[in-house]
Formats: structure tokens, sequence, C-alpha cells
């Protein structure tokens, strides 16, 4: 029996496990990446582990999240994070160089390689052939410290593609139509690998936005082949010698199934509040749009951006429309200007952003009060923008800039026949703005710069054999990493000050829930399904252990927030009968009983109802270790007799 892709790379990096679906494996990382606004964290914990260089074949660290610098808290952690690159052996990519997925495709990115990085669009790289997964920064730090990464072995949906994508519709709309079959959960714990012969049509800046916002399925990761139009890519960014092919064997077992042929699709838009809630945009054509943002690691590639231009070209915006892009590079950018193709952005009235993540993590740019604002971004989740009240949907770049020409969300195919652009056949290859490691014997002389806003790790305890408390929130179906710790100009600077950033716990949900957490010592959190999807910011998990949650019990998981939960000794439970979730209410006391942890199940007692039902878990017996130690980084250091 053939093997498929993702089974191919994974059975080369396999250390402990086998590739039965399901099952308890461990892989070896070759590189890891982080960004600032979690990377902070990541080597707070890097260094807590205790290793004196990183064990990887390649880390990178960038900053491109927290480029907004209001007060000194950003530039400090900025420098925090060039002096520990530069003394533990990592590639540093100083801020305004780019955003992390198209650096990271564009200059390290490599054929049947693994990588770990602290940011749920890590996927991107899976354009190139890469397993490329998102994780929490302990996970990342762990593994530049040599550690395997652990996680269960995916499921394979086989994304079979046919025909060719027609004029105006685009690469986005390609996983916007995988979101509406799907939904936002429908690959948990699986892998969207793309085959057919609808991929030879995708180019690989392409094929990175459809992995980038597979994240948005849930998926574990997404990954296209590695073929002659992965070779010309690399060639271009004079990496060729980098290039191997992969491919899946002819008769390759998938678990799933999903075809889509390219040349049926039509623009497509994601409306509030969910990636998931697709509609065709004829459907919602001369919806009034007061901003439109181009740019995000989905849609910032000189392949969007010399679209952009050739359709604002002898245009300018609407009168009451704001248009912003944020290039994805400055690759993106040197080529832009010596093409002339930026004048086209400039003349028609763009507002030209710093090369970053910008508006997409609410780092600026917030729409005004009650806005329509298109996004090429990935994720629209309620308040994400910085205006609560803002209805954000997601287009394509191609939709994005004829709706800031109207002033309304229009079909771009309204514009007749496609101009056609450019590529080149050599990138400008400039990596002055990248730092490379330095001699070990250099960097043991570096001094690590700490601001004031750069606060010690909080202890973590062992598991007790019993959790007693109230609960402190109930909530919905679907809560996202951005309801649990929202981001944010105003949020974002504090990720690496726990103290402080725990304040905004729940902040869109509840504004009460820290204070009442910490007079209550602490509680449990009851919630519906897929818990914690969206980022893989740990601060999600670490903020509320902070205020002393002890558990969290649901109907069902995100992939990353749970692992994140773990790393931090956050027990996370699941209803065993979903139907259990209408017994229990916000303001109960209840007990759960962990000394039958280790068989799978656990008794809830409800002790202001008087009844008792019984939770589950998916946990190895590895995570339930980490749990008993407190978390994952005083399990790593008890293994290493620190």
């Amino acid at each position: 029996m053939g093997k498929t892709l993702t089974e191919k790379v994974i059975e080369k990096h396999l250390i402990k496990g086998t590739l039965e679906r399901g099952s308890d494996i461990a892989i070896k990382i070759d590189q890891t990446l982080t960004q600032d606004a979690t990377g902070t964290m990541a080597y707070l914990q890097f260094e807590a582990i205790g290793i004196d260089r990183v064990q990887t074949e390649l880390s990178v660290s960038y900053v491109d999240h927290n480029t907004l610098q209001t007060d000194f808290k950003n530039p400090d952690d900025h420098r925090y994070l060039q002096s520990i690159a530069a003394r533990y052996g990592i590639y540093f990519s100083r801020p305004g160089n780019g955003i992390c997925h198209q650096l990271h495709l564009e200059r390290f990115a490599q054929p049947g390689k693994t990588l770990l990085g602290s940011d749920s669009h890590t996927p991107t790289a899976g354009g190139v052939g890469m397993i490329s997964i998102g994780a929490g920064g302990l996970d990342v730090a762990a593994a530049m410290a040599g550690e395997v990464f652990r996680l269960k072995m995916p499921k394979v949906i086989k994304v079979y593609l046919t025909g060719q994508l027609t004029d105006y519709v685009s690469a986005k709309d390609v996983i916007l139509e995988v979101l509406r079959r799907i939904g936002v959960k429908g690959a948990v714990n699986k892998v969207l690998e793309y085959t057919g012969p609808g991929v030879k049509t995708l180019s690989v800046p392409e094929r990175g936005t459809i992995t980038n916002m597979g994240t948005e399925t849930g998926a574990t990761t997404s990954i296209f082949p590695s073929d002659d139009i992965t070779r010309d890519f690399l060639e271009a960014q004079n990496r060729a010698v980098q290039w191997i092919e992969l491919k899946p064997d002819e008769d390759a077992v998938y678990d799933e199934t999903l075809e889509i042929n390219l040349s049926e699709l039509e623009p497509l838009v994601a409306t509030p509040h969910s990636p998931g809630n697709i509609k065709t945009v004829k459907e919602l054509e001369g919806l009034k749009v007061d901003q439109v943002c181009i740019g995000s690691c989905t849609n910032s590639t000189l392949r969007d951006l010399k679209i952009v231009g050739s359709i604002l070209k002898d245009h300018t915006i609407a009168q009451n429309t704001v248009l912003t892009v944020s290039p994805g590079s400055r690759q993106v950018v040197d080529h832009m200007i010596h093409s002339g193709e930026m004048a086209h952005l400039v003349e028609a009235g763009a507002r030209i952003l710093e090369n970053a993540c910008g508006p997409c993590i609410g780092m600026g740019l917030a729409p005004k009060s009650d806005a329509i604002s298109l996004r090429t971004f990935n994720r629209n989740f309620l308040g994400r923008s910085g205006t609560k009240s803002a209805q954000a949907y997601l287009v394509s770049p191609e939709t994005a800039a004829i709706s800031a020409i109207k002033g309304q969300l229009t079909d771009p195919r309204s514009l007749g026949k496609m101009p056609k652009i450019e590529m080149p056949k050599k990138f400008r290859v400039n990596d002055n703005m990248i730092i490379p490691p330095i001699s070990e014997d250099e960097a043991k002389s570096i001094e690590i710069v700490r601001g004031p806003n750069i606060k010690p790790l909080p202890e973590f305890n062992p598991l007790p054999e019993k959790l007693k408390g109230e609960v402190l929130l109930k909530v919905e179906d679907d809560i996202t990493t951005d309801h649990i710790m929202p981001a944010g100009a105003k949020i974002l600077p504090l990720r690496s000050n726990i103290p402080e950033i725990s304040k905004f716990v729940f902040n869109v949900i509840d504004e009460s829930f820290p204070d009442r957490s910490l007079e209550k010592e602490g509680g449990f959190i009851v919630g519906g399904e897929n818990y914690g999807q969206g980022s893989s910011r740990e601060h999600a998990a670490i903020a509320p252990k902070y205020l002393g949650l002890k558990a969290v019990v649901v109907k069902t998981f995100a992939r990353i927030h749970l692992a994140n939960l773990v790393n931090f000794g956050i027990v996370p439970l699941t209803f065993s009968n979903k139907d259990d979730y209408a017994k229990i209410e916000q303001g109960d006391q209840i007990e759960i009983d962990l000394t039958t942890l280790g068989s799978g199940k656990v008794t809830l007692k409800n002790l202001s109802k008087n009844t008792d039902f019984t939770l589950t878990h998916s946990l190895s017996p590895v995570e339930i270790e980490v749990l008993k130690t407190g978390g994952k980084l005083p399990h790593i250091k008890q293994k290493h007799g620190q």
C-alpha cells in the first residue's frame, strides 16, 4: 500500500510511534520560527530549560507583530530577542523586514523538512512541501532544546484539484471554498494534502496562501507536493540546491477526499465573525465598504500586490473608503519599487504600511465604529480588528482592490479580462536585514538585554489529586483564543508580562473574569465545541493559569490550545456525554477526582446540584505525566535533573 506525502515526511522524522491514525507519535523538528508576540515568552522558557545553544538545524526569530512602538515595551522586547538570538545561535529578522511566514517561505522553507512555529499560520511553508506545524511557544522552546514534538498521528484529507482558476478568481477563493465545504473544525487532527492536475497551475505563493489559511479549518497542517513549480521558485530565490522532488505514491490511501474543480470557483467572502461563514461575492455585492485592508501572511506576496497594482492603476479609491496595504517583505517592496508598480498603489490613494502583520493582529488601523471592513486576512473574529462594533469580511486581493475603487463590495470579474502580470525569473535577494548566528565561542560573551516589561516566569506546582472550586465561566461553541486572550495594540506589548496581561483574560466576553478568578482563588471553565480555536498563543493558557484556572471542561478542543493547556498544567477534559453540558452552570461548585486520570475517565461532582457525571480525555501517558509535574517546563527540567 502506497504512502501519502504527509506519511512520507512524517515517517522520515518519526522518533516514536507508528503511522497509525490517532496514535501518539513523536517527531524530530528540523527548523523553528518564532515571532515577537509569542517569541519573548518562548525564549524566556528556552532560557529556563538551561540549554547552551539551539539544537535544531535552523531557528529563526522574526519581529513582525509588535512593531507599533507607542512606548518602551515593544522596542525593549525587540532588543531582548536580538540578544537572545545572538547568544543562542538563532537567525534574527529585524523589525520591518517582513512577516515571518512570507519571509520563511522566501528564504528558509525546504521541501521534506519539518518546521515548528510559535504561530498558528506556520503551515504556510507547506506550500513548498514541508510538514510545518503551529504550536505554543513552550513546544517551540522545547524543540529548540532538542526535544521531540509530540502529537496525534493525523488523518490525511486528499484535496484533489482539477481545472484552472479563471480570471479574477484566486488562491484565496480556493481556501475559502475548502472552508465552505468543511467549516472551521472539519480538519481537526487532520492534514489537508493537495494533489491532482490542478496543483500544477498554482505557483508557490498561491500554494502558500492556501496552506496558510488551512489553519482556519483546524488542520494540523496543509501540504503541497514539491515539483518543478517548487524548483523554479527556489531557483528564483537562489536556493535551487535545497530542492528535492516530493509526491505521494500513486496508490496512496487517504482517509477522506475532497474534490475541487478550480475552473468552477467564483469569488468568495467570509462574513462576520468567522472564516467559516462563506458566501459568494455576488450574494453580497453592493455592500457599502468603509475600509479595505490588503496584506497579512495570507495575501501579501509579490504576486498579490502586482495584481492589486494592476487593478488600481489609473484609478482612485472611493471618497468614503480607506485602503491600506501591508507588503509581506522587503523583497516584495523592492520589486514593486523597481518595476514601478508601487506607484499604482500610491497614486490610487492606498496607505502603505510597514512590512508587518499590522491590522491583521489589531496592531493599528482599527476601523471606525460600526464599519464594514474588507480584509485579505485569515481571521475576522469579533473585536480582532480593534473595534468591537466593526464587521470584518475576508476576501481575495482582487475583490479587495476593485471594492476599494467602487466603495462597495464588488465582484472583480466585472473588470473583464484580467491584465497579465510578469513575475521575475530571479527575485531580488537581499538578506541584509537578517542577522545570522555568530560562533558559539563568541556567543558566550553576549549579555541578554531585559527591559522592565519582561517579568520572570510564574511558578507552576504539581497537580493535586482532587480539584475543587467554582465554575467561573460557561461559554458556547467556537470560543477562540482571541476571546480568551485578546490581541491588539494595547495588549500585545504585555506578552512578556504575565501578571499584567492576565488582567485582560476573556475581556471581550466578561471583563470581570480576572478579578473574580483571583477573588475565588481560581476555578473552572465550561465550554462547547472547538474550544480554543484560532491562534497558537499560549498566553490563552498561561494567563488563565496565573489567575488560578484548574481545569477546562468542554465538548471538544482545538488542537493547539489543548496542547497549551497541558503545557501549563491546566487539565483539559471533555464531556463523555455532550448532553451533560446542560447540567452545569456558571457559579456551580464542583469537584473533579483526578486519581483515575490514567484510565481515561474521571468523575465530576456538581456539589451545587448534587449530581455527578463522567468526563474523559485524549491525553497520552506522557501528557498525563506533564500535567502531574505541573506543566511541560518543570517536566523537562525534571527529566534533565535540574
